[in-house]
C-alpha cells in the first residue's frame, strides 16, 4: 500500500509518528499533499476505520482532491467512508447531529451572503446596502475571533463598527428565531457547543482518532479552539503547514497558532519537509533570501535537485502598457521556441486585482487564450455579461440563458410570471424562448401588455442583428454600439442599480472599454480584413462556452497572488512588483511589521510558483488612482540578492561550454 521509496526521509518520518500531536513543516512544493493521504493509510493499516479518520481542508476542491488521492492508495470503499471535509463541512455535521443541545433543529437553514445582507438591513432597519455591507464584513470578523456582540462593542473603532455591533445582537436574535445560520456560525457554534456541552465533546472526541489539518497556518483563532477541542487530551492530530507561507491574516488567520502548538501540546513533534519537487535550485535561492528577512518560528530551508536551471530576470518597465507589452512578448518568444509548451504552461500573477486589467487587453489584442483566477475577468463583470447577453443571443437565437438575461436587463416591464408563462409554453413546444416569442398560438396564453412587451424586445433583438451583420470595420460598429446602448437606455440602468454614482461610473468605463475592444477588433489589422460587428459577436460567445465549460483548459493563467498558493506553473511572470503594490500599502495606513512580513510571505509564495523560470517586473512610473508617480522598485526585488547569489561558475567551465555551442552551431 505504502511505497517508501517514492518518499524521502522526513516525509517518512511525518507519516509513520502516530501516537501523538505532529506538525509537518511543509515548505513549498515539498509534498505535503502525499504525506497526508500517506498517512491516512497508513492509520488504516493500524486498523483505525476510515470513519475515526478526520482530514480537514479549506476548500471543497481541495477535499475532492485529496479523497481522490487517498482513493488510489486506499480503495474506493476505504476513501468513501474517511470524514474528508472544510471546517465548515464538519461545522454542519456537527450542528446537523447535535445542535439540538443549543436550540437548532436538524432541519435548520444556512444563508449565503445575499440572504445575510437581507437580515441584516431588517434588524438595523437599513435601506443603504453599502452600509449593511459594511456591518457584514465586521461581524464577520468579530465572529472570526469568537467575539459576541458585548465584546465586539468593546473592540469598535469607529461609528460604522459601533453601528454593527449595536445590529449584530438583534441580527443573531432573528436568526435563531428563523433557525438560520451564517457562514462564519458554521465555525463558532460548534465550538459553543463542545466548549458548553461535555457528552457531545466527548461524543466527538471518541468518533476521531486522528485529525489531520491542511494549510494550518490559515487557521484562525476559532478553528484551533475547536481542533483542541476535538482532539482532547489524547491530542492525537497532524497539523500541516509552513509559516512562510501565512498569507491570510486579512481574514482572520494567525500565525499566534503556530506559535501555541508547541505551548499546548508539550509532546508536539516537529518534523520540516525542506525538499522542494517543484523548483530550480535558482528560483529557490531568491525564495530563501527574502523570507530570511522574517523572523522564524521554525527554522526550514528549501532545497532542489532539479538542477540550477534560469536565473531569475528583473525586467523594468516604463509602465503598465510596458510592462503587459512585455510581459506577452515572453509568453509568446518562450512558447515559439520551445513547441512543447502550451499556454497553461504561463501565469502572471499580481498583488491586487486592478493589476489584471491591462494584461487581459494586451492578451486579447494577442489573441491568446487566458482565465482570471482569484479576481474578477473582465467578461465576468455584470455589465459586460449583460451586454454579452445580447451579443450571444444574435449568435444563438436558442441560448435561453442569454434571453434571459437580455430581457430583463434593462427592466422593461417584463415580469418573473410573464416569463414563466413563456418558458411553459417553448417546453411544451419544444423550441427556444426567443423562438416562442413569434409562435401564432402564444397569444393564448399571454395577452395584452405582456405579449406587447416580449414582442418589442423580439422586435429589437432581429433589428440589432440585422444592423451588427452590416455594421462592418471600426468606425461602423462604434457608431452601431453606442446608438444601441442609448436605445436601451443602459446607461441609465447601471445610475439606477448601483450603490454609488462612484460604482455607476465605474461600470459604464467598463462598458466603453468594451465598447472599444470591439470596434479595434471590427477594424482588423492596419484596416486590413475588417470584420461585422456579428463577426466579433461570434468570436465573443465562443470566448464564453470556452469558459463556461469549466475543467483544465489551454489557457494562460491571471492570478492574484492569494488566489495562486497552492499552484505552480512552468514560467511565472511576477508582475508590478514596486513599493505601495508589493508590499501593498494604501495612503490612509502604516506599513506595521506585521504587515511588512505578510507582505513578505506573499512575494515568498509568488517566487515559488515557479518552476523553470520567473520573471520579476518593476515599472519606472505607474498609476495611482488617477495620477501617474514614480515607480519605486520593491524592497523585496533587493532582498531576493540576484547577484550574489549567483552560482560560482569556474571559467575554465564557461569557456567549455561556450565551445560546445559553438560547435553545435556550426560556427
Amino acid at each position: 500500500m505504502l511505497d517508501a521509496q517514492t518518499m524521502n526521509a522526513a516525509q517518512m518520518a511525518a507519516v509513520h509518528h502516530l501516537d501523538g500531536p505532529c506538525l509537518v513543516l511543509a515548505g513549498a512544493g515539498s509534498g505535503k499533499t502525499r504525506v497526508i493521504t500517506y498517512k491516512i493509510a497508513r492509520l488504516l493499516q493500524t486498523g483505525l476505520a476510515p470513519a475515526r479518520v478526520a482530514a480537514i481542508t479549506f476548500t471543497n476542491k481541495a477535499a475532492q482532491e485529496m479523497r481522490e488521492r487517498a482513493k488510489t492508495l486506499v480503495g474506493p470503499r476505504g476513501a468513501k467512508d474517511l470524514a474528508i471535509a472544510t471546517f465548515h463541512a464538519l461545522g454542519v455535521r456537527l450542528l446537523r447531529e447535535d445542535g439540538q443541545a443549543l436550540g437548532l433543529k436538524p432541519n435548520f437553514s444556512i444563508l449565503d451572503a445575499d440572504d445575510v445582507l437581507g437580515v441584516l438591513r431588517e434588524a438595523g432597519a437599513c435601506t443603504d446596502n453599502a452600509l449593511a455591507r459594511q456591518w457584514q464584513w465586521a461581524i464577520s470578523g468579530w465572529k472570526n475571533q469568537g467575539l459576541a456582540s458585548p465584546a465586539a462593542q468593546a473592540v469598535a473603532e469607529n461609528d460604522v463598527q459601533r453601528q454593527a455591533a449595536r445590529v449584530m445582537a438583534a441580527y443573531e436574535e432573528r436568526l435563531a428565531a428563523y433557525q438560520a445560520v451564517d457562514f462564519d456560525d458554521l465555525i463558532t457554534l460548534p465550538l459553543k457547543l463542545l466548549r458548553e456541552h461535555a457528552e457531545v465533546r466527548a461524543k466527538w472526541q471518541r468518533q476521531f482518532g486522528h485529525v489531520l489539518v491542511d494549510e494550518y497556518q490559515d487557521t484562525n483563532a476559532v478553528q484551533y479552539e475547536l481542533l483542541k477541542l476535538l482532539v482532547g487530551e489524547t491530542a492525537r492530530f497532524t497539523a500541516v503547514g509552513d509559516d512562510d507561507q501565512s498569507i491570510y491574516g486579512w481574514r482572520g488567520a494567525t500565525l499566534d497558532n503556530l506559535r501555541r502548538l508547541p505551548q499546548d501540546f508539550p509532546a508536539l513533534k516537529v518534523i520540516p519537509l525542506e525538499q522542494n519537487y517543484r523548483s530550480t535550485s535558482a528560483i529557490l535561492r531568491a525564495a530563501n533570501a527574502v523570507i530570511a528577512r522574517n523572523p522564524k518560528l521554525f527554522e526550514k530551508t528549501l532545497w532542489s535537485d532539479l538542477g540550477e536551471g534560469e536565473p531569475v530576470q528583473v525586467l523594468v518597465c516604463d509602465g503598465e502598457e510596458h510592462e503587459a507589452e512585455r510581459a506577452v512578448a515572453r509568453i509568446q518568444a518562450l512558447r515559439g521556441q520551445d513547441g512543447r509548451l502550451t499556454w497553461k504552461d504561463f501565469a502572471v500573477l499580481y498583488r491586487t486585482n486592478f493589476q489584471a486589467k491591462v494584461f487581459e487587453q494586451k492578451l486579447r489584442t494577442a489573441q491568446i487564450p487566458y482565465q482570471v483566477s482569484g479576481g474578477q475577468s473582465f467578461f465576468d463583470r455584470t455589465e459586460i455579461k449583460d451586454l454579452c447577453a445580447w451579443l450571444r443571443l444574435l449568435v444563438n437565437q436558442n441560448d435561453d440563458p442569454a434571453f434571459l438575461r437580455a430581457v430583463t436587463t434593462p427592466k422593461r416591464g417584463i415580469g418573473h410570471t410573464t416569463l414563466g408563462k413563456l418558458g411553459e409554453f417553448a417546453a411544451q413546444w419544444k423550441s427556444s424562448l426567443y423562438d416562442a416569442l413569434f409562435a401564432q398560438s402564444l397569444p393564448a396564453v399571454l395577452g395584452g401588455k405582456a405579449l406587447a412587451g416580449l414582442h418589442e424586445f423580439g422586435r429589437s433583438v432581429a433589428d440589432l442583428e440585422y444592423r451588427a451583420r452590416h455594421a462592418v470595420g471600426g468606425e461602423a460598429a462604434r457608431a452601431l454600439l453606442l446608438a444601441w446602448l442609448t436605445d436601451i437606455g443602459y446607461e441609465q440602468h447601471l445610475f439606477d442599480s448601483a450603490d454609488t454614482e462612484r460604482q455607476a461610473s465605474a461600470r459604464w468605463a467598463n462598458v466603453l472599454d468594451f465598447v472599444d475592444w470591439i470596434t479595434r477588433r471590427c477594424a482588423g489589422d492596419d484596416e486590413r480584413d475588417p470584420q461585422s460587428v456579428l463577426d466579433v459577436a461570434q468570436t465573443i460567445s465562443v470566448i464564453l462556452s470556452l469558459a463556461e465549460r469549466g475543467g483544465e483548459q489551454d489557457v494562460v493563467t491571471l492570478t492574484t497572488l492569494h488566489a495562486a498558493k497552492g499552484l505552480e506553473w512552468p514560467h511565472v511572470v511576477l508582475a508590478g512588483c514596486n513599493e505601495g503594490v508589493l508590499p501593498f500599502k494604501s495612503d490612509d495606513e502604516q506599513m506595521t511589521p506585521e504587515r511588512l512580513e505578510e507582505e513578505r510571505r506573499l512575494m515568498y509564495v509568488g517566487i515559488t510558483r515557479a518552476q523553470r523560470s520567473l520573471v520579476v517586473t518593476t515599472l519606472r512610473r505607474r498609476k495611482k488612482g488617477r495620477e501617474t508617480v514614480a515607480g519605486i522598485p520593491s524592497r523585496f526585488i533587493a532582498e531576493m540578492k540576484l547577484e550574489e547569489n549567483q552560482p560560482k561558475v569556474d571559467p575554465r567551465e564557461r569557456l567549455r561550454a561556450l565551445r560546445e555551442r559553438l560547435t553545435a552551431s556550426g560556427d
